[in-house]
């Protein structure tokens, strides 16, 4: 999952979220709290989109629209839609037809706030770029929801154009796709029940792994399938994790795992930093 470093858009949005859970949190009864993210980032990647590799001129494309987006605070916008004050724009998929001029997209409707649904409407992050992406094509869009581990082989095989799914670049996806100029700065967070006192006391990314690599084997780390957060517990030479000695547990979503967390199902969750504030938020908002 995932998987520019001045002052953009992206680095805004991340203030953005600090700023705005922490005012939410503050209106909680923290002796309610089901589940609680641990504000330290044990990771640092970038999002990109995934191009089909034999569409060279989709890249191009696709790069310009990034670069204007970061340029002409449009892409600030649309982060405000879900870390701020402003609007989400739901964005309708056009049933797809080779007959016609289409824009055909991967993705996985289940990482809100980057892509989610609502009835047969799509919102999020990358849903409403995809949107701003085909109309500066003249394409008509069609998004088309799948499980997230295939949605970079989907492109790859040419059923889709480009994959947008809050995609963290690395080397071996990028053997499969082209990926596009990064657009968001991310990281991975662990999720733990609301009652668990265990990283209180850290401070550092350095502290939390500590913890996390004292684990054994029965420990259970829940996270989504084909994501940074499994990378990262089962190691990946590629994205330069060693590995912990935990065992992962895999779901369809962030939401089912943080559920299985609630059930006792896994002793800790990580996910991207931004679906686990927004999981943790709506199931803590539930009485």
């Amino acid at each position: 999952m995932k998987l520019a470093k001045k002052i953009t858009a992206a680095v805004l949005a991340v203030l953005v979220i600090a700023t705005c859970f922490a005012a939410c949190s503050g209106k909680e009864d923290k002796a309610t709290e089901k589940v609680k993210v641990i504000d330290i980032a044990i990771t640092d990647e970038e999002y990109a989109f995934g191009v089909d590799k034999n569409q060279p001129e989709l890249l191009e494309q696709v790069n310009k629209v990034v670069t204007d987006i970061k340029a002409n605070g449009k892409l600030d916008e649309i982060c405000n839609h879900y870390f701020g004050d402003g609007e989400a724009a739901g964005v309708t998929s056009a049933a797809e037809d080779s007959s016609k001029d289409q824009l055909i997209v991967a993705t996985n409707a289940e990482f809100e706030p980057f892509e989610f649904k609502k009835g047969d409407q799509f919102y999020g992050i990358d849903m409403e770029i995809a949107k701003i992406i085909a109309d500066e094509l003249g394409k008509e869009l069609v998004i088309k929801d799948m499980k997230f581990e295939a949605v970079v082989t989907a492109v790859q095989q040419e059923k889709c154009d480009i994959a947008m799914a809050g995609l963290t670049v690395s080397s071996e996806r990028a053997e499969m796709v082209n990926f596009s100029e990064s657009y968001y700065s991310a990281s991975q967070k662990v999720v733990v029940k609301g009652d668990d006192t265990t990283f209180d006391a850290c401070q550092t990314k350095e502290d939390v792994e500590k913890i996390l690599n004292a684990l054994d084997a029965s420990a259970k780390i829940g996270g989504q399938n084909g994501t940074t957060g499994q990378a990262y517990v089962e190691g990946s030479e590629d994205l330069g994790f060693t590995g912990l000695t935990a065992t992962f547990v895999g779901y369809d979503n962030g939401s089912l795992a943080v559920q299985d967390l609630i059930n006792g199902g896994v002793t800790y969750v990580i996910i991207d930093a931004a679906p686990a504030q927004a999981i943790t938020t709506a199931i803590n908002a539930v009485a």
